[in-house]
Order: C-alpha cells, then structure tokens, then sequence
C-alpha cells in the first residue's frame, strides 16, 4: 500500500512539473477609429445631389475611412418629425434617398467584425434644400442644461433655470416659446424668449419635468426640439 502510495505522488509531481496547457496569447483586434464626417457639411444647406422627383433627392454622404473599422452605421434624423433611419455600408460614403426642403441631422458609427467596441462620430445637422425654397426653418433647439435624463439639484428657493443652444441657416432667428410641465405634452411656460434661456422656475423635489423649446425667425419659421426631461433629487 505505501509503495502505491509513493507512487501516485510520484506521478502527481511528474504532472506538476511538466509543460501545461497553452494559453492564447494573441492579443485582440484594435477597436475602430471615430469617422470624421464631410458632407453634408455642418449647418449649410445641401445643394448638391440628385433630384428624383418634386420632393426626393439622394444625397451622398460622405465621411474619412476609420481605423480599424470594416463596416458603418449612418443614423439619419429628419428634424421636423423625429423619425430616424439606420443605413448600413462597408466604404465611406454612402448615396441616400431624402426628402427635399427638410433639415437633417446625422452621425456614423465605426464597426469592427473583429472587436465588438463601436466608435460614435461626432454629429452634424444640414438643410437638405428643394425646389424655390429662399427662406429656411431654424434647427431645432439642443438642450445644455439641464441635459436629458439626467438628475439634478435645485437652489434652496426650489426654482431651477433651462438653457438651450440653436442655429438658423438663414441666421435671422429672433425669439423661442418654452414649455414645461410635469408631463410628456408639457404646457407653453414663457413666450417670445429673446435669449435661450428661461431662469427661476418653481420646482419640487422628487419631480420628474419635461420641456422643449420652439424657435422662431424672422421669416415666421419655426422648429420643435425634441421633448427633454430632468428630475429634481430629494
């Protein structure tokens, strides 16, 4: 019995000390570079493309080849309804169908089929322009603060202040209308705003408040943003 005992730990220790398994080394693929865009360039109306009909066009977008990066996502927004559409490609541009006389706006994201990180670019707007259009609505507004969902902090008087940044091509806008209220169809708060901003609103802890801003030219044009929404903490 000892001497199978000796033995077995034997073997054990020739076991122990002989070459293990292999481990993979190879280090992972390189997560793709962030696109740079190039047209439809930033804020401008987009003259150039191909016109199939009164209201549609195709435009061709256009961005720098990432790093790394062997297929893209183009996520394009139609500003005046919400609605975006995803478009896929695996070069770096891309011809679409649009509607005419309708801003936009768009952002690529860099893929990899070897690493599953994904590389957002930075996101621009444009004026996809159409027939005899001489006047442009303004973009709408963004949100700086408070951004979307986030929670925040009120001043001790329990009041909270909302700005917002906006672009016109035309640049000619001249004033907003704010909404605010405690559900997702908040109500007008304050009309004909000269600067992007509204300061001092009452607020109550624990509250969830949406807002969005309309912005409005001289021409009479106007543009919905998005409805945003913060919470003020307890």
């Amino acid at each position: 019995m000892r001497k199978l005992l000796t033995i077995i730990a034997i073997s054990i220790i020739a076991a122990g000390c002989g070459k293990g398994s292999k481990t993979d080394t190879t280090p992972p693929a390189p997560a793709p570079a962030k696109a740079s865009l190039l047209f439809p360039a930033k804020d401008e109306v987009c003259n150039q493309g191909t016109v199939i009909s009164a209201t549609k066009n195709k435009v061709v977008f256009k961005w720098s080849s990432a790093d790394n990066a062997d297929s893209y996502s183009i996520i394009i927004k139609n500003l005046l309804t919400g609605v975006s559409d995803t478009e896929t490609a695996t070069k770096n541009q891309l011809e679409v169908t649009l509607d005419r006389t309708v801003p936009y706006s768009w952002y690529v994201v860099s893929q990899s089929s070897k690493n599953t990180t994904t590389v957002q670019s930075d996101t621009w707007k444009f004026y996809n322009s159409g027939p005899g259009v001489t006047t442009y609505a303004p973009f709408p507004a963004e949100a700086v603060s408070p951004l979307n969902g986030v929670t925040v902090a009120a001043d001790p008087g329990l009041v909270y202040s909302a700005s917002w940044k906006a672009n016109d091509v035309d640049n000619d806008i001249v004033n907003y209308d704010f909404y605010l209220g405690t559900s997702a169809s908040p109500l007008l708060f304050a009309s004909a705003v000269t600067d992007p901003f509204v300061k001092g609103f009452p607020v109550k802890k624990g509250t969830i408040y949406y807002w969005r801003v309309v912005t409005r030219d001289a021409k009479g044009n106007t543009s919905y943003s998005d409805i945003f929404q913060f919470k003020v903490s307890l």
